[in-house]
């Protein structure tokens, strides 16, 4: 991008931008597009930032009060997410937030076991216990996919509740994961080069599941029908782990796009229990800017890889509402390495050539920004944007963590913060090292 295309782009984006904060600032001319939604997926650009989990706790909490949603779904396993859904709905024994979330104890753990989380788990928890007489507990679940073995169990245990001969059978079945209880992954390292793996014997207790549907609801009341769809979607996810691990050893962008469609077959499962018990659906779906944003718009989608949002997007149409959060620089909660300790770690500030150094230069601190047809001239063109995970690499920031992709296709809206804080751990337990030093990077590299 020239000179000139980079100022007129950037004075476009100043004129266009609404301050989220100070004279004139305000959410609700955000939340009144994203209220006429029937699926809203909020994203963010890295998963240890404070400011994306605080302002999807406010978008959130006022489209449950204001506008009716019923559901949160989000990028975590769905046995760990049930856990604080029961506590949410008061029906678990968990005295705290803080206790329903200590189901999240896999790498890594500060993504969901921190102080934003809690403070929003704690508010559903209060939302749903004073809600007016007749309206359905909003409800919180997970959808992804690698609580293989969780989720197995989980399907034990309700069936030895309501089908102990049934139970036995499926243990049977699962038993052919026992050997890898230790390291799942070990799972897809053998299967990938043995004659024979635990595919069927997934596909068959799904199945089975799913025949005795009408004989398991037999019992009146909605616990029974809560309890069968838990223990369903376990089974589900089952079915697409052992399916994912496979696929890790084959090829990223095959296990990829398994791990997305299960987490929009996720989603679409909760949008339809929704519509049979209340007559319509409205959820929020939490994840990565990489899952939500528009597959389609991005560079990603030349080598054949899809997405959460690009599916949910060609189902729903208008019904769906993409909101995309960017961020210049700060401090981000990530570990050097998969699996390693995470710690505040500097996030150093954007690259030239991004669409968060040309956000920097253009609007407020704080903003957010109509995208799609109303977006300014200039974002739909092919524009670097970052992405950090759990791993933040700044030694190999462009390689690791930088794209290409068309933003005003690929999200509604896009909210930036400049300036971003690493997010706090609930406690010591979630493996998170005391704050060091922050590096410092010269502007621009």
């Amino acid at each position: 991008m020239d000179s000139q295309a980079r100022r007129e782009l950037a004075a476009g984006i100043g004129s266009a931008a609404v301050p989220i904060e100070g004279p004139g600032g305000d959410w609700t001319p955000l939340l009144e597009r994203l209220g006429r939604a029937h699926i809203v997926l909020l994203g963010e650009a890295s998963h240890g930032s404070q400011e994306f989990y605080r302002a999807r706790t406010i978008l959130t909490e006022r489209l449950i009060a204001e506008h009716g949603f019923q559901a949160v779904v989000v990028e975590a396993d769905w046995p760990d997410a049930y856990r604080v859904n029961r506590y949410a709905r008061g029906e678990s024994g968990d005295a705290t937030a803080t206790e329903a979330l200590g189901g999240f104890m896999r790498f890594p753990v500060w993504m969901w076991r921190n102080t934003e989380v809690g403070a929003f788990v704690e508010w559903l928890y209060e939302h749903n216990a004073t809600a007016r007489a007749g309206l359905p507990p909003v409800g919180f679940y997970g959808m992804d996919l690698y609580s293989l073995h969780a989720s197995a169990d989980a399907v034990l245990r309700y069936l030895e509740r309501v089908d102990p001969k049934a139970a036995e059978l499926a243990r049977q079945r699962y038993a052919c994961f026992e050997p890898y209880r230790a390291d799942v992954h070990d799972y897809g390292r053998t299967a990938e080069h043995a004659l024979e793996d635990c595919e069927p014997e997934a596909i068959r207790q799904l199945l089975d599941l799913l025949r005795q549907r009408a004989r398991y609801l037999q019992t009146d009341g909605l616990s029974a029908e809560e309890a069968f769809f838990d223990a369903e979607q376990n089974a589900r996810l089952v079915r697409g782990a052992e399916a994912y691990y496979r696929a890790m050893y084959r090829g990223s962008v095959e296990s990829w796009n398994l791990r997305d469609g299960h987490m929009a077959g996720t989603v679409e499962s909760i949008y339809a229990q929704l519509e049979r018990r209340f007559g319509s659906a409205r959820l929020v779906v939490w994840a990565h800017n990489s899952h939500l944003g528009d597959a389609g718009a991005t560079s990603l989608s030349g080598e054949g890889e899809i997405n959460l949002g690009q599916m949910i997007r060609a189902r729903h149409g208008r019904r769906c509402f993409i909101v995309g959060f960017t961020s210049f620089e700060g401090t981000v909660t990530a570990a050097p390495r998969w699996a390693a300790p995470g710690r505040r770690m500097h996030l150093r500030p954007a690259l030239e050539g991004s669409v968060e150094r040309i956000f920097h230069e253009a609007g407020p601190a704080k903003f957010w920004l109509p995208l799609g047809e109303a977006a300014p001239k200039g974002l739909e063109r092919p524009l670097l944007e970052r992405a950090v995970g759990v791993v933040y690499r700044p030694e190999s920031e462009r390689l690791s963590h930088y794209f290409e992709a068309r933003i005003a296709a690929q999200f509604d809206a896009v909210v930036h913060f400049d300036q971003t804080h690493a997010v706090r751990p609930i406690d010591a337990a979630v493996g998170v090292r005391e704050p060091e030093p922050p590096e410092t990077f010269p502007s621009g590299v």
